[in-house]
């Protein structure tokens, strides 16, 4: 039970921070690809890649170019933040893109200056849509952090050791934590977009 709790501590972090960090790199390259189109697909393109490139690769390159220990949590943080940023980029960018015009020409029309409308009124209004994809980022790194327990990092992924014969109720119990896990830091990220986005309600 220990090593279990450990292993669910690790795998809730390692899953949960690279999102908070991609998101917060989202946000200005979302914005850099609404406000200059020209340089949406290119950066859309390098993004994408991240996401394309198997993340067991990332896993192994990782550590040579940045001087880290094999298996280091770090750089299975370092990988699912450029996973989490290819795919919360996109949702800052067309969340912005959805912002109607007609809010900002009013903000601007009562002084709000660029920095501060896109942090008072065209950021909140677009949260929906980031939150939709951070949703989704976390959702896949429970997996992908399980992928880096089968090749030795701490986490539940350890349940899913196939290497002393298949365990049936070690992997019914592995599937059953990280499906679980999956489900609270996904409505954990739901409920902070609603508690963001209050006055959305109170229009209703």
């Amino acid at each position: 039970p220990g090593d279990l709790l450990l292993w669910l501590w690790a795998h809730t972090w390692l899953s949960l921070i690279p999102v908070v960090v991609g998101g917060l790199l989202a946000l200005p390259l979302g914005w850099l690809a609404h406000r200059y189109p020209s340089f949406s697909p290119p950066m859309m393109t390098v993004t994408g890649v991240f996401y394309t490139v198997p993340t067991i690769a990332l896993f192994v390159l990782v550590p040579p170019l940045l001087g880290l220990r094999v298996l280091s949590p770090v750089q299975i943080g370092i990988a699912l933040t450029l996973v989490s940023l290819a795919l919360t980029v996109r949702s800052v960018a067309d969340g912005l893109a959805r912002v109607p015009q007609d809010i900002t020409q009013a903000a601007t029309a009562l002084g709000y200056r660029p920095l501060r409308r896109l942090l008072r009124v065209e950021l909140p209004i677009a949260v929906p849509e980031i939150t939709a994809g951070m949703r989704v980022a976390v959702v896949a790194n429970v997996g992908i952090v399980a992928v880096a327990g089968t090749i030795g990092v701490a986490n539940l992924g350890r349940l899913f050791d196939f290497r002393s014969g298949v365990v049936y109720p070690s992997i019914v119990l592995g599937l059953v934590l990280c499906v679980a896990l999956a489900l609270v830091l996904d409505l954990t990220i739901a409920g902070v977009g609603r508690a963001l986005t209050r006055w959305r309600r109170a229009d209703l």
